[in-house]
């Protein structure tokens, strides 16, 4: 007797491999038989003709570290298949911190409407995580900027040799209570201000302990073979594994810059460096705003942020600096910039910051800065988005068999505490544009391709031994959709919009969406690692 059939599907598992027909036989959240079942019992049997069985995507780049302590449904993730989210990217984590206070001043998109159990320690976080209903699995890495944060504060230096100890201390005591990696991110604050000789000690802890080191590299422009080499050159002497998020080059990076990335990467795997990416699925890069300052602007705390702000010639200090994050911004291209999240200025979302500087009558350089000063202790939370990466570059990263695809976005919903909440332009359809655009539309992957990126591709370099396949004795997180219609449907002025094309989703063997609709199963679980 089996608890759930999924019958005459046209099972891609995963592998690689073409798929073919059969049933899925679930019991006790497991797979326990692929194959034909014939008449053989269940609770309930799924009609799944006509439509793809898949493994359930694995985004192994987000930032829903603390939406899913507000919010645990994941209802824009589980809504496009999504059954495992890992979080703790670039360098941002919940934990450790502190003091409980400290708590919204490093969480990602941190709100106080919030009910919470407090904690310190990163075992603490993952605790008050198992204590919410979830709708995805999660793993959770440790950032490097929070471990700054909880030795150095705010102080703009990267350490001496005896803090850099007690970094790494903290990152050895956070992987013994389960943190499933470590994460830098060296363009946002504090770690600009690190250098591989502050890095290398950390990555050690996560290369003695078989864990991914992943980064959002320093720069992706017009220095993009010094972002790239200095990360190449941290995993080489420290050892660890290395994951680059989001690898495409950004505006202002020569038209080689993909290619010759690449060939770097080649060259030191030759030398046995351990070396993987990701890409988001989309021409669009998203960011925080408050990252366009220059780093003398974000040292200190809120306060002093919104001091300078206010100051007029701070203010032109700041749009004189030189190398901004991003050089759209300083090619004043802001008709491909486009705001995505705020508080205070909610009526502004999905306009370009040409329309938001002469709706205001002001420089759009100063129309961003304004929107920081007006959302003063949020303004973390603002978020934007520029026409940034190309096509041709996600297409040449899809073609390496390594390349996994990720979303770099938060798990929110259209109603409930989050409902005005948004991480990214395709936070609602990530991984069905993916299937739409790249693989259905322009056909720069096959099917069963593109499905390993977005499964066994991550499992493998996160170490989930039973995830990522649909395999006899593997967990049954599965995802049932329709190749010819499923699709994104969120723009910029409709960001959103849940994705369509999904029949059915199984987190851990249960049904957290059924013939199209949500269900009101959360059945996923924390992926502690240990070891």
């Amino acid at each position: 007797m089996f608890d759930t059939i999924l019958k005459g599907g046209l099972v891609i598992d995963g592998s690689g491999m073409d798929g073919f027909d059969a049933d899925v036989g679930i019991r006790d959240g497991k797979i326990v038989q692929i194959g034909e079942l014939g008449q053989s019992a269940a609770a309930q049997i799924i009609d799944a003709s006509g439509l793809v069985v898949a493994p359930g995507f694995i985004d192994m780049h987000t930032h829903s570290d603390f939406t899913l302590i507000a919010d645990g449904r994941a209802e824009s993730q589980v809504h496009q298949g999504v059954t495992t989210e890992v979080v703790g990217q670039c360098g941002i984590s919940c934990a450790p911190v502190c003091t409980h206070k400290a708590i919204a001043s490093v969480s990602p998109w941190y709100t106080d409407k919030a009910k919470h159990a407090d904690w310190r320690s990163f075992g603490d976080y993952l605790d008050a995580l198992e204590q919410t209903d979830l709708g995805v699995n999660v793993m959770a890495f440790v950032g490097h900027g929070t471990i700054h944060r909880a030795v150095l504060g705010e102080e703009m230096r990267a350490g001496e040799p005896d803090e850099i100890k007690m970094m790494a201390r903290m990152i050895d005591i956070a992987m013994d209570e389960g943190a499933g990696g470590f994460s830098t991110g060296l363009e946002y604050w504090p770690g600009m201000l690190a250098a591989p000789e502050h890095l290398v000690p950390m990555c050690e802890v996560a290369a003695k302990r078989g864990r991914l080191y992943a980064t959002h590299v320093r720069n992706r422009d017009t220095q993009y073979d010094l972002g790239f080499a200095e990360a190449i050159a941290t995993a080489r002497q420290s050892g660890a594994r290395l994951q680059i998020s989001h690898i495409q080059p950004k505006f202002g990076a020569p038209h080689y810059a993909m290619e010759h990335t690449l060939e770097m990467i080649e060259a030191a795997r030759r030398h046995d460096v351990d070396i993987a990416f990701d890409v988001i699925p989309h021409d669009w890069n998203h960011t925080l705003m408050a990252a366009i300052l220059p780093k003398w602007a974000q040292a200190g705390g809120h306060e002093d942020v919104v001091k300078r702000l206010k100051d007029p010639d701070a203010r032109q200090r700041i749009k004189d600096n030189p190398t901004p994050m991003w050089l759209i911004v300083k090619a004043r291209k802001w008709k491909d910039i486009v705001l995505l999240n705020a508080t205070v200025n909610n009526d502004l979302v999905g306009a370009d910051f040409e329309e938001i500087g002469r709706m205001r009558g002001v420089d759009p350089y100063d129309a961003v800065l304004d929107l920081l000063l007006e959302e003063s202790d949020n303004l973390t939370g603002l978020i934007w988005s520029s026409k940034s990466f190309k096509d041709e570059d996600v297409d040449l990263c899809l073609r390496q068999p390594e390349c996994a695809v990720i979303s770099d976005t938060v798990a929110v919903a259209n109603e409930g505490i989050l409902k005005d909440q948004v991480g990214s332009l395709s936070g609602y359809g990530w991984a069905a544009r993916f299937l739409q655009y790249y693989v259905r539309d322009r056909k720069v992957l096959g099917l069963a391709d593109a499905v390993q990126r977005i499964t066994s591709v991550p499992a493998r370099r996160l170490g989930l031994k039973d995830r990522g396949s649909l395999r006899v004795g593997h967990k049954a997180d599965i995802c049932v959709f329709d190749p010819a219609t499923i699709a994104s449907n969120c723009t910029a002025k409709h960001l959103r919009r849940y994705a369509s094309g999904i029949a059915h989703v199984l987190v851990n063997g249960k049904l957290s969406m059924h013939n199209g609709v949500r269900t009101q199963e959360n059945s996923g679980e924390v992926l502690r690692s240990f070891g």
